[in-house]
């Protein structure tokens, strides 16, 4: 039996390719995780898109760690699972910036299509106004050819876009959170969003959580953090959770995987991985 999910959430997954919404703490718990996260923004500078906050921000770290999140993760998954990367993914009030329809798995270098989820939680309501997430169902089934294209409003670093049919296009879903729902989709759903054009800030909390027995076919030496059960593999260096924030450790161990990464990046003409100023998310 499924430990937070339903037998026909579980399906639905698997059918679709995402499901959502799924609540997995309170408005209140996510208004103070969201307010710790803006604080340390004032004091810090802005958060958006930085490589792994879960090494360095102790609100990323509990989050990453939340039983509710992670009880569902182990519905799709199986009880061993580690997070291959995190981001807080921010769209500030009134901004044209969106992301094209994509499929996250083209570019990370993942050799196991059906062992990786993203997680997306709002911190802030996800609507269709604020610029949230949509997918298509049963796009997960096929992985489609990418063209780059050139829009200074378009979040992705090479415009990476999938040409969508006019049908499939309207049979997209908009995933549409409240504060503390998450959504979890498959690494080859296609996806997109639209700017935001609500008076709040749309905060969320991405991760993109493995099954140890993934590997990473692009970069050496690349790192994971263990949030459950036992990684019997080793194909990931594993990574130190934060005791503080912005910690002198975890900023370092941070600075060095997104050097890592952002090297992968500028060698891999594909634009297989990612960095901080090339995020394939919505």
């Amino acid at each position: 039996m499924p430990k937070r999910l339903t037998e026909e959430q579980v399906a639905r997954y698997w059918r679709d390719g995402f499901v959502a919404p799924i609540t997995v703490m309170t408005e209140d718990q996510a208004a103070g995780l969201r307010a710790r996260i803006e604080a340390l923004e004032r004091a810090h500078g802005p958060l958006h898109y930085t490589v792994k906050p879960t090494l360095f921000v102790t609100a990323a770290d509990e989050m990453a760690h939340w039983p509710a999140l992670l009880d569902a993760v182990e519905d799709i998954l199986g009880p061993d699972i580690l997070a291959w990367d995190s981001a807080f993914i921010i769209k500030e009030p009134g901004t044209s910036k969106f992301v094209s329809w994509h499929q996250d798995l083209t570019y990370w270098g993942l050799d196991k299509v059906d062992d990786v989820v993203s997680v997306w939680l709002a911190l802030s309501p996800a609507t269709v106004e604020s610029g949230t997430m949509s997918m298509i169902p049963g796009s997960h089934r096929t992985h489609a050819a990418h063209r780059a294209t050139a829009d200074a409003d378009n979040i992705l670093s090479r415009g990476q876009t999938v040409d969508v049919a006019v049908e499939d296009l309207a049979r997209a879903v908009p995933i549409v959170l409240r504060p503390g729902q998450m959504s979890l989709h498959h690494g080859l759903v296609l996806h997109a969003s639209g700017g935001n054009r609500s008076t709040d800030r749309r905060i969320g909390f991405n991760m993109n959580l493995i099954t140890p027995s993934v590997r990473q076919t692009v970069v050496a030496d690349d790192t994971a953090l263990a949030l459950r059960g036992t990684d019997r593999f080793g194909h990931f260096r594993p990574e130190p959770r934060p005791t503080s924030d912005f910690s002198d450790e975890g900023c370092a161990f941070q600075a060095a995987v997104a050097r890592a990464r952002g090297a992968s990046v500028n060698a891999d003409p594909a634009g297989r991985l990612v960095n901080r100023v090339s995020r394939q998310r919505a």
